[in-house]
C-alpha cells in the first residue's frame, strides 16, 4: 500500500492520516494541559459520551484531507462512512486533486477520482480492505487488525473507557470538542478531537505519532437510518488478488 493509501485509513488502522495547521487547512483546537486532562478523563459524560449511547447506525459523506507535519497538503479524498452498531462499518474512499496541485500530478488525482479508490469494510468477524487501483483484497479477522482506534471507538467494538480516556476540550468555532486518547501505549496515534455541534458529530481531527494531524468533516449526516446487510459486508470481486483468510 502506498503512503498516501495508508495515510487514508489512519484512523482505522494504527497509523493515522492527518492535516497540520496551514495554509487552506482547518487548524486543531489547543489541547488541554496534561494534568487537567488526567484529572478529567472518564469522569463527567461528554458530549461523545451522550451520542454513542443515542447511536445505532450512522450514514455520512466526508471530507478528508492529508498534510504532511509542515502543513502542506499532500492528499484529498471524499467517501462515505456507514455504522452498524455493534462491531460494522463501510468507509469508502475516492481521492481528489489537491489544492495547488498541478500538472500531471493533478492529472493522476483526477484519473483516480471516480470509480479508483478505496473501501475498508468490517462485517463483525472480519476486516476487508480493497483497493481498487490494485485489484487487491486485504483481508484479517477483525480481532487481529484493529487496535484502540476511534474507529473502534464509533462502531462500539470496544469498551470505550476502558480503551481510551476521553474528556471535554472545550468550545471552539462552534463546535463542542471530546479529546480521546488511547489508553494503551501501543496505539500509534496520540490523540483524536471529535467536534460536535447540537449534539451531531461534525468534524474529527487526529494526531499521530509522526506529529500528522487529520481533519474528516462529515456531511449528510442520517443517524439512526436503515442500513441494509449488504452495506456492511463484502464479497471479494472477482479477479481480485486476496491476501489473507477470512475468519469463518
Amino acid at each position: 500500500m502506498s503512503e498516501r493509501r495508508a495515510a487514508r485509513w489512519g484512523w482505522f488502522l494504527p497509523t493515522l492520516l492527518s492535516v497540520a495547521p496551514g495554509a487552506g487547512v482547518l487548524a486543531a483546537p489547543p489541547l488541554p494541559p496534561p494534568a487537567a486532562v488526567a484529572a478529567a478523563a472518564n469522569s463527567a459524560p461528554t458530549p461523545l459520551d451522550k451520542y454513542l449511547d443515542n447511536l445505532h447506525t450512522l450514514r455520512a459523506s466526508f471530507l478528508q484531507t492529508l498534510a504532511d507535519p509542515h502543513g502542506r497538503e499532500i492528499d484529498r479524498a471524499t467517501g462515505t462512512l456507514i455504522v452498524q452498531r455493534p462491531g460494522k462499518f463501510s468507509w469508502d474512499v475516492h481521492p481528489q486533486p489537491v489544492a495547488g496541485d498541478s500538472g500531471a500530478g493533478n492529472a493522476r488525482a483526477a484519473t483516480a477520482a471516480g470509480g479508483a479508490g478505496q473501501l475498508m469494510v468490517c462485517d463483525g468477524t472480519n476486516l476487508w480492505f480493497y483497493d481498487r487501483d490494485l485489484q487487491q483484497v486485504t483481508v484479517k479477522p477483525v480481532d487481529t487488525a484493529l487496535s484502540a482506534t476511534p474507529a473502534m471507538l464509533l462502531s462500539g467494538a470496544v469498551d470505550v473507557r476502558k480503551s481510551f480516556n476521553i474528556s471535554s476540550a472545550g468550545e471552539r468555532e462552534g463546535l463542542d470538542w471530546v479529546l480521546v486518547e488511547p489508553a494503551g501505549a501501543q496505539a500509534d496515534f496520540r490523540s483524536a478531537l471529535f467536534g460536535f455541534e447540537h449534539g451531531e458529530l461534525r468534524r474529527m481531527i487526529l494526531e499521530d505519532k509522526l506529529d500528522q494531524t487529520a481533519t474528516i468533516i462529515f456531511q449528510k449526516i442520517e443517524r439512526n437510518g436503515s442500513v441494509r446487510p449488504a452495506d456492511v459486508s463484502f464479497t471479494p470481486p472477482a479477479g481480485a488478488d486476496v491476501i489473507g483468510t477470512a475468519r469463518k
